[in-house]
């Protein structure tokens, strides 16, 4: 694959697809990681960022035209040259500015050098699609909704019914439209060393089309992607890349100076590095993981930002730790959860979980919960948050949870945005512009007796 992968955009957007499809990689972590690795210019960068996030986005919509094109099943095509036919696909079904001829061509020589012999296939497949264009049909809307719905806003048909009953078609659409946008490059100041006019003004220089965060203080959203190095060449240690909904936990758990803060499932360190820069780097923060890979994420976050107040500990979030009982002021949890808030970001969730899968978070979900509680002192607090729309996750978790567990309320905060006092907060993407998001505070009271 190294020939492919230096040759140009597209061998280096193949590049990725492959580890996405065939490795089961994250989208977010197998682009970045290439992107660091190689010395593509802006254009080739942007051109197959473009074709990574759209070919994954698209992939089902992408299949059903494939299959209309070709006698063969779809199990029956070799994965890497069914990965080239999603791209070319892609192209030319989406990506209007790019001639017909260059993407068939380039998807042709693509195939040549990983399979030679298949090369005559994915010409008959692309050209035949090119004649028949016209004529294709989803299949009819009346009969289904949901299945016409999914290939035209390239969705899984369980997810779009799901939402259909939650949303309304047009609400559904809206959401489908935010989760199929290219999502912007957010950015967290690291106000231990710089703040956010210092930075904006540095971004100038880049072109990176930087504004401030509406939903956080430290927030910066760049609608241009002026590449990492370029970024990190910046200010090394002056942001951390987050989510810009990510960022909202932090400033509602509002830790002070010198207090004891648990982060419960922490890696690969957002929050916890977040929360320290808001306590200036004073007090004690205890960073947990299941995974000890993770746990190296948030030493090196830590390191470069310049923070030295977090220690971290290998510990599954369902077992209690000893020394950590009633030893925090705040405790956070951002647990596992279905992430259906964030499909805009992580486009290949959209086709790996289905609707049986999300029975398996709420039972994790409030066993974790009520592990970490133990851990906070009366009066304590403890902030739950997740990156999902499901309310079995969401609201409903948090009125299982205070049912069960009577020596604790909610605790009021203020909103964000207004200003407002709430004590749960729900994002949605096609009604707030921003990353699908949850969060509520709990008080507790009292041990129980």
């Amino acid at each position: 694959m190294t020939a492919v992968q230096r040759d140009s955009a597209r061998g280096a957007a193949l590049f990725v697809l492959r580890e996405i499809f065939l490795d089961g990689a994250y989208i977010n972590i197998a682009v970045n990681k290439y992107l660091r690795a190689a010395d593509l210019s802006d254009r080739d960068r942007r051109l197959m960022t473009g074709i990574v996030y759209g070919t994954v986005k698209a992939m089902g919509t992408l299949d059903w035209y494939i299959m209309q094109c070709t006698d063969r099943k779809k199990g029956r095509i070799n994965k890497e040259i069914l990965t080239v036919l999603r791209m070319a696909f892609f192209q030319l079904l989406y990506m209007d500015k790019i001639p017909a001829s260059v993407a068939v061509n380039e998807a042709v020589e693509l195939v040549k050098k990983i399979s030679p012999s298949g090369a005559n296939f994915v010409n008959g497949v692309l050209r035949g699609f090119l004649r028949k264009k016209e004529s294709f049909a989803f299949p009819d809307e009346k009969g289904d909704e949901a299945g016409y719905l999914a290939l035209k806003l390239c969705h899984p048909r369980w997810l779009i019914k799901k939402w259909l009953k939650y949303y309304g078609r047009e609400g559904t659409e809206a959401l489908c439209a935010f989760n199929n946008s290219p999502a912007p490059l957010t950015l967290r100041v690291n106000t231990l060393k710089t703040d956010r006019e210092t930075l904006l003004a540095a971004l100038a220089g880049l072109h990176a089309g930087a504004a401030p965060s509406r939903w956080s203080a430290d927030g910066i959203i760049c609608s241009a992607h002026p590449g990492l190095k370029a970024l990190f060449d910046l200010s090394p240690g002056g942001f951390y890349i987050q989510d810009e909904s990510s960022m909202i936990a932090a400033a509602i758990a509002a830790p002070e100076k010198g207090e004891t803060v648990i982060d419960i499932c922490a890696a690969p360190g957002g929050k916890a590095t977040h929360m320290a820069q808001l306590m200036g780097n004073k007090g004690r923060i205890i960073a947990s993981d299941i995974y000890e890979h993770k746990l190296g994420l948030i030493k090196e976050n830590a390191a470069r930002l310049g923070i030295n107040i977090i220690r971290t500990y290998l510990q599954d979030a369902r077992d209690v730790r000893e020394e950590w009982l009633c030893a925090a002021d705040k405790v956070l949890v951002d647990a596992p959860c279905s992430g259906l808030g964030v499909l805009r970001r992580k486009a290949e969730a959209r086709w790996r979980k289905g609707r049986m899968s999300l029975k398996e978070f709420p039972p994790l979900q409030l066993e974790i919960l009520e592990t970490a509680g133990k851990y906070v002192k009366d009066g304590g607090l403890l902030i739950y948050s997740t990156c999902t729309l499901e309310q079995q996750e969401n609201h409903y978790m948090a009125l299982e949870f205070l049912e069960r567990n009577p020596e604790w309320e909610y605790a009021d905060f203020p909103h964000p945005v207004t200003g407002e006092t709430v004590n749960e907060l729900q994002l949605l993407p096609q009604k707030d512009n921003i990353d699908g998001f949850y969060i509520c505070v709990f008080r507790r009271k009292g041990r129980a007796k």
